[in-house]
């Protein structure tokens, strides 16, 4: 029997790219399928109904179940709307894949009120309005005898880990993906709810054009790709079976090389038996700085 066999999945921004990878991995080990996405452009403009349609298809014609879903997880009715769409489709929820997202790109000291509230709107609040649906319908069932095995899987980022030029929305929203993250495995142990977060480094249309971008190596002669979303969807699919023993961890996946993090890592200190001044301190702190690595530096090194 597949490992995923009767379980329930969302996956948002599952269109295209990473998610579509992650709804074709959950469906291909036996769960069934909403594939949200509202098919905008990936600065959030524009709509098609056409990619999740077109992943539907592919679902089915490989002998899965799914269904699309055009809910806009920025909106927190829509959200709600959507984990009753999977009860009502599918008859219940296990899996929640948080993954959809937009880049509006700038220098903060240019950056725009709407580029910050649109970027945050998707990713941050996009990822919380459907935890947060998902995690109460979770918790009455649990209250009524029937809990679920239930795995919430976020989406985060070097940038929020380590910066990026450019990105302060986008990397804001990121590191708070995680914090929300946290929570929830707080939250949700009681009633069988794990949550884990995966930043992953796959060549997608929305990080063509970030800073470090080429550094993502291109497919070899034998078609092998590093950066291929595939590699990311493996662990998302490891993540959402019922017996998976992972919660409150952040991955970062590259290739065939998956590493757990650990944030935040206590990198120095100080003490002193009497009150700090501040040039005691900064005499304790001298020889302890790291000089910050970039954002894809630290992560994908090879």
């Amino acid at each position: 029997m597949s490992r995923l066999s009767g379980r329930i999945a969302i996956v948002t921004g599952a269109g295209r790219g990473i998610g579509r990878a992650h709804a074709l991995a959950l469906a291909a080990g036996g769960a069934s399928i909403v594939v949200n996405d509202l098919g905008t452009g990936v600065h959030g403009d524009g709509a098609d109904a056409g990619p999740a349609e077109s992943v539907c298809a592919e679902i089915r014609a490989g002998g899965g179940r799914a269904v699309a879903s055009r809910h806009d997880v920025s909106n927190w009715d829509d959200a709600r709307d959507l984990i009753a769409h999977a009860v009502n489709t599918f008859g219940g929820l296990d899996i929640l894949v948080n993954n959809a997202g937009i880049l509006r790109d700038r220098a903060l000291f240019n950056m725009s009120e709407d580029e910050w509230d649109a970027v945050v709107a998707v990713h941050l609040k996009g990822h919380a309005a459907p935890s947060r649906h998902a995690l109460a319908w979770w918790r009455a069932e649990a209250k009524a005898g029937r809990p679920r095995a239930a795995s919430v899987i976020h989406t985060t980022s070097s940038s929020g880990l380590c910066g990026n030029f450019g990105q302060a929305n986008y990397g804001a929203a990121k590191m708070g993906i995680i914090g929300l993250s946290k929570v929830l495995s707080i939250e949700g142990a009681p009633y069988g709810v794990r949550s884990n977060v995966i930043s992953p480094s796959a060549r997608t249309r929305m990080v063509a054009g970030m800073t470090g971008a080429d550094q993502l190596g291109e497919p070899d002669e034998t078609g092998y790709d590093p950066f291929g979303p595939k590699h990311i969807a493996v662990l998302a699919a490891w993540l959402a079976e019922a017996d998976c023993p992972a919660r409150d961890q952040i991955f970062h996946v590259s290739g065939r090389r998956v590493r757990v993090l650990e944030v935040p890592h206590i990198a120095s200190e100080a003490r002193s038996e009497r009150d700090f001044t501040p040039s005691a301190l900064g005499e304790a702190l001298a020889d302890r700085f790291v000089i910050p690595l970039g954002a894809f530096d630290l992560i994908l090194d090879r």
